[in-house]
């Protein structure tokens, strides 16, 4: 392997921007970071290793604080750390030379504070892993529920093929803080840009100069029992190296996953948007006989229909419920353009505009996505979501113009369509907004107060406001019940969570959790 690239110095032009070579990263106005790297695999570790130093250091912080809150208990952290290392210790075997080049590219420029973790290039690699093994941890919400939808034809209003996703990957707010919008110029394969993180050089969500999109929904699977290929590098290779469903099919089929994931890709040379069902011993391709397709966290082909696992995530899930509600957005909304999609993915309400509470798992906008995009490949412009969440402005890229203008940057400019900007979510600026802030700030600190081991009081006064910021939450009378049960209130708990139960549960799980905590509070 040619090290030469390790010389390379990374410059400091001017604030919040940096070039190495003809690779270059910058903080837009918009608050997004945009950053363009070139070469083979390890040439781009290195580039993204250096150019995203620091911003690496910050991400790295708010994943290991959010597995520690999720996590708070040390020996567990401890056997999750070993389990993870025993787990993953073939995790090399299963990603390609390219990548593993590309990734310990990266880890040469990773911080030192959490080698007690491990290895830097080993934490690379698992971090990678880190989507697959969210589903192992699926009662510690480390994920939550995707939804994609892509219409084209008669469902377009100009007939081009449009797609949207909401990437509902929760990793505490600090985490989506600093995203960046990656265009790679591989020195093999097509160019492409994606949404990532420093330190991630998977795909959740992406688009190729072919006309070829890839977003992953995270479907119900078992926990993962030996190490294979991270879903998030599979989406990358299908993105770099597929300009239609043949060749997309292909390479899934050869690559097993760690877990289960529904790969939806719009195809411009296919002039459809299929679904890519995969499982870590199967591979199915589901199309639709219509112009509109949408995907949320199950199944939906035959293939699937008698799979149990798949048939009690139906069944116990909000994906059937925002799959439902999906399906009447788009028939709200006959002729999509990219300002309807927005409209879309940003729908707080339940099925027929029912109000079921802000942060309810069974809307389509939950309030914690890491970003949310918007895509026409056939003229190649991608919007990406700004904060907070997809409430902020949706930025347009047009990956013609990008990869066509003269890639190496050496002053700072804007690289997006202001022409195409769509403006800010009008509930941004209400009153509701103000209240879900409240709503946020109080839940922990009410949340704080029941897991101390010390007597900590909230005052009425603040449990009543509490009440009042999001009313139409089953969550918000349940953090309310769990309080009073740990102060001893059984009376008042019991009140509380049978209110929860008269809201609308984001899963059969959850209101049967709610049932049994009733159960104790009475028995005691």
């Amino acid at each position: 392997m040619d090290r030469s690239a390790e010389n390379a110095v990374r410059l400091n032009p001017s604030e919040n921007f940096y070039t190495l070579g003809n690779n270059w990263l910058k903080k837009s106005e918009s608050g997004l970071w945009e950053m363009y790297i070139e070469g083979d695999g390890f040439e781009r570790g290195v580039a993204i290793g250096k150019l995203t130093k620091e911003l690496a250091e910050k991400q790295e912080t708010a994943f290991i604080r959010q597995i520690k809150e999720l996590i708070p208990s040390d020996n567990y952290l401890k056997f999750l750390k070993y389990f993870v290392a025993y787990f993953n210790r073939k995790l090399p075997d299963y990603i390609t030379e390219e990548y593993k080049e590309e990734i310990y590219g990266v880890s040469l420029y990773a911080s030192d504070k959490f080698d007690y973790i491990g290895p830097k290039y080993y934490r690379m690699l698992n971090y990678h892993g880190a989507h697959d093994i969210g589903h192992a941890l699926q009662d510690k919400n480390m994920t939550v529920g995707c939804t994609s939808f892509a219409a084209w034809k008669q469902n377009s209003e100009d007939g081009k093929m449009i797609v949207g996703r909401n990437f509902d990957f929760y990793s505490g707010d600090e985490f989506a803080e600093n995203k960046i919008v990656c265009f790679c110029k591989p020195k093999t394969g097509y160019k492409f840009m994606y949404i990532t993180w420093a330190g991630f050089t998977g795909v959740v969500s992406g688009m190729n100069d072919e006309g070829l999109t890839v977003t992953i929904n995270a479907a119900k699977s078992d926990i993962p029992t030996s190490a294979a290929t991270p879903i998030s590098l599979i989406a990358k290779e299908i993105l770099q190296y597929s300009k239609n469903i043949q060749e997309a099919m292909e390479i899934a089929e050869k690559r097993r996953s760690f877990v289960s994931e529904s790969i939806l890709i719009g195809s411009v040379n296919d002039k459809k948007s299929y679904i890519i069902e995969k499982t870590p011993t199967k591979t199915n391709l589901y199309s639709e006989n219509r112009n509109v397709i949408v995907c949320s966290n199950h199944y939906q082909s035959e293939l699937f229909k008698s799979d149990i696992c798949n048939n009690k995530n139906i069944l116990e899930s909000s994906s059937i419920y925002r799959k439902f509600r999906l399906e009447q957005l788009l028939r709200q909304n006959p002729k999509i353009n990219y300002l309807k999609a927005a409209q879309i993915l940003r729908n707080q309400l339940g099925i027929n505009d029912k109000n079921i509470g802000l942060t309810n798992e069974k809307s389509i906008n939950q309030l914690i996505a890491h970003h949310s995009v918007i895509m026409k490949p056939e003229d190649r412009l991608m919007w990406v979501s700004t904060q907070p969440f997809q409430l902020g402005k949706y930025i347009c890229y047009d990956l013609n113009k990008v990869f066509s203008d003269d890639t190496a940057l050496k002053e700072k400019k804007e690289i997006s369509d202001p022409d195409k900007t769509i403006p800010d979510d009008p509930f941004l600026h209400s009153r509701q907004y103000l209240n879900y802030i409240f709503f946020k700030k109080t839940k922990n600190a009410i949340q704080f107060c029941t897991k101390s081991k010390f007597n900590l009081t909230i005052s009425p006064e603040i449990i009543e406001k509490f009440t009042a910021s999001n009313p139409e939450s089953y969550y918000t009378y349940w953090i309310i019940g769990d309080y009073y049960k740990k102060t001893g209130d059984r009376n008042k708990a019991v009140f509380y969570y049978n209110i929860a139960l008269t809201k609308e549960a984001a899963t059969v799980k959850e209101a049967d959790k709610i049932k049994k905590l009733i159960s104790n509070c009475v028995k005691k």
